[in-house]
């Protein structure tokens, strides 16, 4: 064996110093994959990517040098040079079929996503990209590359040059009638409406998916998308029932996927039943559902779980300073538990000023252990909301409490007999008009 290695490297040797470049063979393939070392390894894929040859076989060979490479490089987190690798592939593209190109071009952008920290890198990537799609007149790739490009866009909160970007390529993409691509972009505008908190035309972008998605096949992963999608906008709307509906169906099809929106999925399912006050619920869900997704995320939420059911507000703030990554720092999740402390904080003030006709707003402060400016700011919201009747007395730190009045049944009466004295001469003009004509 090692007699016949040997052989073959002396052999790969002389032909890179007389060629420059490695024959684009499954030999040559075998030598890289041979080397221990990425550093090794990478340059012979370079070298098969250098053969002139345009044969089938090495054109099949040279493609599974780019696949090999691009793993490499993702490995080795050589972003810049998976940029300068679709540059350097391009009369390469030349040589193969359309889709085969867009395909490869795609894959690339994907290994440039998994790399961290390369969002820049990417919009830059996909707008070079766009403009050599424009000039080789490749609309099929261009407007996939875009679409990428408007999330990218979304993500770096540039609202403003993504909603432009897709208002364009959706007349482009419903006029060739593209389904499969029209899904995707109606899904990816609906985000960008969420963001920006217009959730009308959120909610049109996605019924415009879903119609779009009933004329064709989905695959799982893009109808777990949508149903991901609804849940968050059922749940912006307080509907909470429906959401947890979609957020399951979403858990199952990415579970069945072994993808990571699973776990996402799983968290706002637990959301729905702690905004329901079904807290009792959650251990069951995370034990029978959640047992495999272990970890931070889950944790939160029982720990949210936890101090709702006990009605406390030190266990709730306590959970989002542990756990501040997992809630606040998610912006569905930190929108809903903002309104949930709101209430909790509500219910505990109304709990402790119920015994009192008139208290000190420091000492309301120190049973609930919050500031007194908190205190103090939440309790005159709540007297304009007319959640009680009171007032503050701000020069004497003091909480008055007024007795519940009670409404004179006088008054309701009065306003009947009025609108039925309205009702009976409105009548009876009605008939005099008869009568005269």
């Amino acid at each position: 064996f090692w007699s016949k290695f040997f052989i073959l490297c002396i052999k790969l040797l002389k032909a890179v110093m007389s060629s420059g470049y490695l024959p684009a063979t499954m030999d040559s393939i075998d030598k890289a994959l041979e080397a221990k070392d990425p550093s090794e390894s990478i340059p012979l894929y370079y070298l098969i990517l250098e053969n002139p040859s345009c044969s089938s076989e090495a054109l099949r060979v040279k493609e599974q040098a780019i696949s090999n490479l691009c793993d490499l490089l993702r490995l080795e987190k050589r972003a810049e040079d998976l940029r300068s690798l679709l540059t350097l592939l391009r009369p390469f593209f030349a040589l193969i079929p359309k889709a085969k190109t867009a395909k490869i071009v795609r894959g690339i952008i994907d290994t440039v996503a998994k790399i961290p920290g390369t969002t820049d890198l990417q919009i830059s990537l996909c707008k070079e990209m766009v403009e050599w799609t424009r000039i080789e007149k490749r609309t099929f790739l261009r407007q996939r590359v875009e679409a990428r490009l408007a999330a990218l866009l979304m993500e770096s909160k540039e609202y403003s040059e993504a909603l432009g970007l897709l208002s364009g390529l959706i007349k482009e993409v419903r006029r060739l009638d593209d389904k499969l691509l029209l899904v995707d972009i109606d899904l990816l505008e609906s985000k960008l409406h969420f963001s920006l908190r217009n959730l009308p035309k959120a909610k049109a972008a996605l019924t415009a998916a879903r119609t779009a998605a009933n004329a064709i096949y989905v695959p799982p992963a893009q109808q777990g998308t949508i149903d991901l999608q609804s849940g968050i906008l059922h749940a912006e709307e307080k509907d909470y029932k429906t959401g947890y509906s979609y957020f399951f169906e979403a858990f199952e099809a990415f579970k069945a996927l072994e993808d990571d929106r699973a776990i996402f999925s799983l968290k706002y399912m637990l959301l729905c039943k702690i905004m329901v006050s079904q807290v009792d619920d959650v251990a069951g869900i995370i034990s029978s559902k959640g047992l495999q997704y272990g970890g931070p995320e889950l944790d939160a939420m029982k720990a949210v779980a936890d101090a709702h059911s006990k009605r406390s507000l030190k266990s709730f703030e306590a959970a989002l300073r542990d756990y501040k990554a997992q809630l606040e720092e998610d912006p569905i999740v930190h929108r809903h538990l903002s309104s949930l402390y709101d209430t909790l904080l509500e219910q505990n003030l109304c709990k402790l000023i119920e015994p009192f006709s008139n208290v000190e707003i420091a000492h309301i402060a120190d049973l609930i252990e919050l500031p007194v400016s908190h205190v103090e700011k939440k309790l005159s919201q709540m007297i304009l909301d007319k959640k009680f009747a009171g007032t503050l007395d701000q020069g004497a730190g003091c909480l008055i409490i007024f007795d519940d009045a009670k409404q004179d049944a006088i008054f309701p009466a009065t306003l009947d007999t009025i609108s039925n004295i309205g009702k009976v001469v409105d009548s009876l003009y009605t008939r005099s008009a008869k009568i005269m004509a």
